[in-house]
């Protein structure tokens, strides 16, 4: 392969890894607070569908994208009400939470399927965009990706740096001990659970804003799923997440291309490789699992007085 053929996959794995890097991150984030929330599947989904329809009829594909947000984390929030409310089983509710976040979108979006709505094109960073290799790949992307690349070191300086940031992990290490150094358990892992959501929701809104600009059944197509694992490849690690998204990425444009070329192999085998590589990479962060550094108390849930 030569620079021409190389560089534009390139490219195309930043774009088709920033949808996954934006559920990660927020996964990661509730999975700090100590919440497992499998629903990422279904927040995305239901972000994508509220992104479409408020770009569709307002044609601003800012404020659609701050809605796809508020999505969801309203959809996050009944993962919160089960899980920290009523102590429900975090995996249940969590699956549950994909289960109805697609059959709502397939119900609401039926008849949008083939429609287009106004989204963000690329913009090229002025000066930087004409250098030579990186210019093509890293920035002549559209705004969201430099969005989601910029919110991976603020998500690492909160969780590392701040105090707030810091409370959050304790709430998911250790929650007895933070209750007692009178931190609000319960509050903290309502603002995982509801910010993470408002990042899958962002995951979701690029889809239909920036990489497709229209409405089709199923298109979150495992992303999700793909993000879940890809916090555990990452170690729960924002820095780690956007290499990681960016490689998931890769896999999916380099499919996409062969499919382009018409290449002998069966598309249903090249549609299988990104999730391939999901079960690579669950067997390679189980093997190397004493590096990971999973919340001590991800999954538990907590009484209402800790």
């Amino acid at each position: 392969m030569n620079t021409e053929l190389i560089i534009p996959l390139l490219a195309a794995a930043i774009q088709s890894g920033t949808p996954i890097l934006f559920a990660t991150l927020g996964e990661i984030l509730t999975e700090k607070s100590g919440v497992l929330n499998l629903g990422v599947e279904g927040i995305m989904i239901v972000g994508a569908l509220a992104a479409f329809v408020m770009a569709k009829f307002t044609g601003n594909p800012i404020l659609a994208f701050a809605l796809a947000g508020v999505a969801g984390m309203l959809i996050s929030a009944t993962h919160g009400v089960v899980c920290l409310w009523f102590r429900g089983n975090q995996v249940v509710s969590g699956l549950a939470l994909t289960i109805f976040g697609l059959g709502l979108a397939d119900y609401l979006g039926t008849p949008l399927i083939g429609q287009t709505a106004p989204g963000f094109d690329k913009l090229a960073l002025p000066g930087l965009s004409h250098l030579p290799v990186l210019g093509p790949i890293f920035f002549q992307q559209d705004l969201l990706v430099y969005v989601s690349v910029l919110i991976v070191p603020l998500l690492w300086f909160f969780l590392a740096k701040t105090r707030w940031g810091l409370h959050l992990r304790s709430v998911g290490e250790y929650p007895q001990a933070a209750a007692a150094a009178g931190i609000n358990v319960l509050l903290y892992r309502w603002v995982g659970v509801l910010a993470g959501g408002f990042l899958v929701g962002w995951g979701g809104a690029y889809l239909s804003l920036a990489y497709t600009h229209l409405w089709t059944s199923g298109l979150s197509a495992g992303r999700g799923w793909i993000a879940v694992a890809l916090v555990i490849f990452a170690f729960w690690r924002p820095g780690r997440a956007l290499l990681g998204a960016y490689l998931f990425g890769g896999v999916m444009a380099f499919q996409l291309r062969l499919q382009a070329v018409g290449t002998h192999l069966p598309s249903s085998l090249l549609l299988m490789l990104p999730y391939a590589l999901t079960v690579i990479v669950l067997v390679l962060a189980s093997w190397k699992s004493r590096q990971a550094s999973a919340p001590a108390a991800l999954g538990i849930n907590i009484e209402p007085r800790e």
